[in-house]
């Protein structure tokens, strides 16, 4: 039986209408909003709270945690707020559960002067630098985890977690599906590209995110029970569970947001698809970088990308067989032929407009529709 689940980043305008990065946002803006929204507890055996206790609902604000020289949780540095669903046993159940986050934190947020908007990269600034710097106990976890000394790349990153996971899949089958997952993550990323903005303007290709973030960071996380099953790699392929509901599942890392959350239910038929098919043969601990910025530039566009990403479709689309989400693949299918990719529309928007922010705010449009 298979349980789904997602991880999905909102960013925001404020009442400006200014990109509310963490150069003009504070944790205690972002703060109102999280507290006006509702508890559920039986979530806990569900869903990672944390030490620090940021992570207390389905919805927290997402950042950089700093600590005091004592070792004391002292701020949280905002990028955006994020949902997360509980797991669910399908497809449909977890996107309504999404959808009804996503509604809820916008109608709170609004009270706020905040409206989200989608968006995978930054469109204003290219890094994070930590104000004030680093101090000695900081530096110290950050060089206990490799992972982490990329906050400078996720601080101007949004993008969403697809996590699945299988009833009584060995944990060596789980990693194995993990490496597939991360070979093929090139050619199956730009189904969801929608960061073709930088330093304020147009960006060359499709996926600022895809380019600077896929290779420093995972294509696809594996939650192990034990350290014995961790695979020793930068970035990271595995990692400790932390809740027993975690072990074995599998988490995408590579797509972009999507503002139309039935790309999502795509996706994770996709990768439904890829888990049940016996039939692709690639495997990879690490992403390969300059094919996920060969894929961030030009998409399906390049003959390799687009024929592998065919490949790939046709055998989760084999392996589904008579399973009803085989249909969610008929979107990525048109969208495959058409050599299309959600970031083509965000580019003429902002043709039209000509403001990345009157772009932005088209956005989120069609969050549910399956």
């Amino acid at each position: 039986m298979f349980y789904f689940g997602i991880e999905h980043e909102v960013a925001f305008l404020n009442q400006e209408g200014k990109f509310a990065d963490f150069s003009r946002t504070t944790y205690a803006d972002f703060d109102r909003i999280i507290e006006k929204l509702p508890t559920y507890p039986s979530d806990r055996t569900q869903l990672h709270i944390g030490d620090a206790g940021i992570r207390k609902k389905r919805w927290y604000i997402d950042g950089f945690e700093r600590f005091s020289e004592s070792e004391e949780t002292i701020d949280c540095v905002p990028r955006g707020i994020e949902i997360r669903t509980t797991i669910h046993p399908d497809i449909y159940s977890t996107i309504t559960e999404l959808s009804e986050s996503f509604h809820l934190l916008k109608e709170v947020a609004k009270e706020f002067g905040f409206s989200p908007v989608l968006i995978s990269f930054n469109p204003y600034l290219t890094n994070y630098e930590p104000n004030p710097p680093l101090n000695d106990v900081e530096r110290r976890y950050l060089q206990a985890y490799p992972d982490e000394q990329t906050a400078y790349i996720y601080m101007v990153t949004y993008g969403p977690d697809l996590n699945i996971s299988v009833t009584d899949l060995p944990i060596e089958d789980a990693i194995d599906i993990g490496q597939k997952l991360t070979y093929y993550s090139p050619y199956i990323v730009p189904f969801s590209y929608s960061s073709p903005f930088y330093k304020g303007g147009l960006w060359e290709g499709l996926s600022v995110r895809t380019f600077v973030r896929t290779g420093k960071r995972p294509a696809t996380l594996v939650f192990v029970e034990n350290q014995e099953q961790i695979i020793k790699s930068v970035p990271s392929s595995t990692k400790i569970a932390r809740l027993p509901a975690e072990v074995g599942r599998i988490e995408f890392k590579a797509f972009d947001s999507c503002g139309d959350f039935s790309i999502y239910a795509q996706l994770l038929a996709l990768l439904k698809g890829l888990v049940l098919d016996q039939t692709l043969t690639g495997r990879a601990i690490v992403p390969d970088a300059a094919l996920h910025q060969l894929s961030a530039r030009e998409g399906f566009e390049n003959e390799k990308i687009f024929a592998f990403a065919n490949q790939v479709l046709e055998a989760a689309e084999v392996a589904l067989k008579n399973d009803p989400d085989v249909s969610l693949l008929v979107p990525l299918k048109n969208s495959l032929q058409q050599r299309k990719t959600p970031a083509h529309d965000a580019i003429a928007t902002f043709q039209k407009f000509g403001s990345i922010e009157q772009a932005l705010q088209t956005t989120y449009l069609k969050p549910f529709k399956i």
